[in-house]
């Protein structure tokens, strides 16, 4: 058992506690939390005027996928010159001594949503998994945790610019995707009769995920930065009575109001960055507060390495600052991407039966003066920072 004292602790579900005291068993897991915790035999680790959060959730990223130092060898995000690749799923393209990890650890996250990248219409499955470990199947919390897809210019430029083949306009990749999921619900329709009557069902592996998201089990994530791209994902994930969450969400802003009818979830992100495209034109630091203000619930994340991933408390800090409230930032980065991923069971807040993960900074979060000192996954220590 360890018991940690002293801190300023929020929970981000239940009260903050200050100072406040969490009980780890040997499992790695939250036996108790609360003002006072009578645990004698327990080891005692005392962070008096420090302040403890849950460790961060990148509800959106690339780490071990994207060649973070090692160049174009590395790049292994998008499988193409395929527009429809449902079959391929992100867990075998990561590699876990990439150096992302170790820059995830310093930034805080303890848990990331790995997703393939947007070069395709429908791009392939994404899962959830910590960012501390040696073999990634060990590092797993959830597979999948969604489908990818891609609107706007990605999918144009990379198909129709460069291999000369559909889709080459929004129009014809809205189209791909809904032939993908009208050939998915015939699929669903016939496995499920094969199944009830207990025939043989021949597994179409590209299909299989489509058929995941027709049944409510994993969510469409979509890639959409312009506002209209955005409307047409929703459109589309309507006609096919799908869930979904609408991946950068960039100009969410400017049709914040039918999102927040719509009871839309935004994964909002890369923060800190330019407008490079000319999709992200509209991009503002207040989409997140704009977007929260009329009820989308907002997940921060960092598109890792479009926004290097040692930095995303900082990209909580500049949405604090351009008026997301405290407790939304906070919940942005933990709780509410622990929900949208179906992982909340494990990690997003601190309470008992919870993974015990967490960091220690030296100050309140969302200032410039105060930085990460350690960061622990399951009761471990798993970075501190040096002293030089």
């Amino acid at each position: 058992m360890l018991l940690i004292k002293g801190a300023k602790i929020y929970p981000v579900i239940g009260s903050i506690l200050d100072p406040g005291m969490i009980l780890i068993n040997d499992l790695g897991k939250i036996e108790a939390i609360g003002s006072t915790i009578d645990a004698p035999n327990a080891e005692i680790v005392d962070y008096t005027g420090k302040v403890i959060l849950p460790g961060l959730i990148d509800a959106h990223s690339h780490i071990g996928i994207w060649g973070d130092g090692e160049g174009k060898a590395g790049y292994d995000g998008n499988e193409i010159p395929e527009p429809i690749v449902g079959k391929v799923n992100a867990l075998d393209s990561v590699n876990p001594f990439q150096r992302s990890f170790a820059g995830a650890r310093e930034g805080g996250i303890t848990t990331v949503q790995i997703l393939p990248g947007s070069g395709n219409p429908i791009g392939g499955l994404g899962f959830s998994c910590k960012t501390a470990g040696i073999i990634i199947d060990d590092m797993v919390i959830k597979n999948p945790t969604g489908l990818k897809g891609a609107l706007g210019e990605n999918p144009k430029r990379l198909h129709g610019k460069e291999f000369k083949h559909s889709p080459s306009t929004r129009m014809g990749t809205a189209a791909l995707i809904r032939d993908y999921f009208q050939n998915a619900r015939e699929y669903m329709i016939k496995k499920d009769e094969a199944k009830t009557r207990g025939e043989y069902f021949e597994i179409d592996l590209n299909l299989e995920p489509a058929y995941l998201v027709l049944k409510g089990e994993i969510p469409f994530r979509v890639h959409a930065h312009r506002h209209d791209d955005i409307v047409t994902a929703i459109r589309l994930c309507e006609e096919f009575g799908i869930n979904y969450s609408i991946e950068h969400c960039t100009d969410g802003h400017l049709i914040a109001e039918f999102l927040g009818n719509k009871g839309a979830v935004a994964h909002v992100g890369p923060g800190l960055s330019s407008r490079g495209k000319v999709e992200t034109a509209n991009f503002t630091d207040r989409n997140p507060a704009i977007l929260a203000k009329h009820g989308v619930k907002v997940c921060l994340m960092t598109d890792h390495p479009f926004l290097n991933c040692r930095h995303f408390l900082a990209y909580g800090a500049v949405a604090y600052k351009h008026g997301l409230s405290f407790d939304d930032t906070l919940k942005a980065m933990t709780i509410n991407p622990a929900e949208s991923l179906g992982i909340a069971d494990r990690v997003g807040s601190l309470e008992p039966t919870k993974d015990a993960d967490f960091i220690v900074l030296n100050g309140e979060p969302f200032t410039y003066t105060s930085v990460i000192e350690k960061t622990f996954i399951e009761g471990k220590l798993v970075w501190k920072r040096p002293v030089f």
